[in-house]
């Protein structure tokens, strides 16, 4: 492992995530306009990460976030139980009326040529009432604290999140954890309350924390608004123009060690070409590249970005890290829901090389 990022050996917990606990409605193929049913996933961009290394990679994980007292919350709170994550709730009472809510995301999965169509109701969230001074991080970082996670999605919900996660990053740093921050740009999220300059402003103060970063091309460049390249790249898979824009935000966040994302071409709505690049400590690290044939395609990146938390923090190796990360995400887009439902064992042997021939 690098001598730059320095892992602590052991703690209480592995991994702490900061988020919002959403549950996403998916009728399936069937566009929302027309559906009769959908299937309930538990989810959060912050939270899959630590539901996907409770669950596959088997570490202790934690989630500090919002949780309401109705019957939705309830579901939501016994999914994260299933998956073994410790829960860290700031909890609100429902008024039985308008809320407050946990958010819904509405997610179809799209067919062929027809690509998926995210949306949200994310009105009255608990979660974005979320702010400095609602969790006593020393408590929870009680016992020991190897890495903290948090996200873009988060960021943008309210004015008052971006804060709670700069208080998060100081209190993990201060006890020891490697920080990581997600940029997830979503722009219909930022949209409602300043748009890309918002972004950027708020994301600036949290990645001054941030010891690694997950993100692709237009994460950066959105996010960080840091420039793109001049010419863009002809495949989505090729990482060069990722790796060209690393000198830009290192030079804007020297402090940064480790910067890390998938590469996704899309074929059609279920055929992707999947592979996964990072940049750690000024060296280059690139995945194969696979030919997918996705399930549901949301949470992939979480997948990722899962499976490399947990190289690094095994002490894998750099290559083995990213090639762990890019096995979970590709399994993950074969299993409907957000989160995984792979087994360590697969996710090694995919990551050595494995194939898709039948396990006997």
């Amino acid at each position: 492992m690098s001598n730059s990022l320095k892992i602590n050996p052991k703690g209480a917990l592995d991994l702490v995530s900061l988020g919002a606990l959403v549950h996403r409605l998916d009728p399936g193929i069937v566009p929302f306009r027309k559906a009769t049913e959908c299937s309930i996933h538990t989810s959060g961009g912050e939270f899959n990460v630590a539901a996907n290394l409770a669950d596959c990679f088997q570490m202790n994980t934690g989630i500090v976030t919002a949780m309401v007292d109705y019957p939705i919350g309830d579901l939501i709170a016994e999914r994260v139980k299933a998956m073994g994550v410790k829960p860290f709730y700031t909890i609100f009472k429902h008024n039985g009326v308008n809320g407050p809510n946990m958010a819904t995301v509405y997610s179809d999965r799209g067919h062929g040529i027809r690509p998926p169509v995210v949306f949200y109701n994310r009105a009255n969230e608990a979660a974005a009432q979320l702010k400095p001074g609602d969790f006593n991080w020393n408590e929870i970082f009680s016992g020991g604290v190897r890495w903290f996670h948090s996200g873009g999605i988060f960021a943008a919900l309210s004015a008052t999140t971006g804060e709670l996660i700069i208080e998060g990053m100081k209190a993990a740093k201060k006890a020891g954890a490697v920080v990581s921050f997600d940029l997830n740009f979503r722009a219909k999220l930022w949209n409602i309350w300043g748009g890309e300059k918002k972004a950027a402003e708020v994301l600036a103060r949290i990645v001054e924390n941030a010891d690694v970063l997950v993100g692709n091309e237009e994460d950066l460049q959105k996010g960080l608004g840091i420039p793109g390249p001049e010419v863009a790249a002809k495949s989505k898979l090729d990482p060069s123009t990722f790796f060209g824009m690393i000198d830009k935000v290192i030079a804007k966040y020297p402090q940064v060690k480790v910067v890390a994302t998938t590469l996704r071409e899309v074929h059609s709505t279920h055929h992707h070409g999947w592979s996964a690049v990072a940049w750690i400590d000024g060296k280059t690290y690139t995945a194969p590249t696979v030919a997918l044939d996705v399930l549901d395609r949301v949470g992939g990146g979480d997948g990722f970005a899962s499976g490399f938390f947990y190289g690094l923090l095994s002490g894998e190796t750099p290559e083995k890290s990213v090639r762990l990360g890019w096995a979970h995400g590709a399994l993950l887009t074969t299993f409907p829901g957000d989160t995984t439902m792979a087994t360590l064992e697969q996710v090694k042997a995919f990551a050595e090389g494995g194939s898709a021939r039948i396990q006997r």
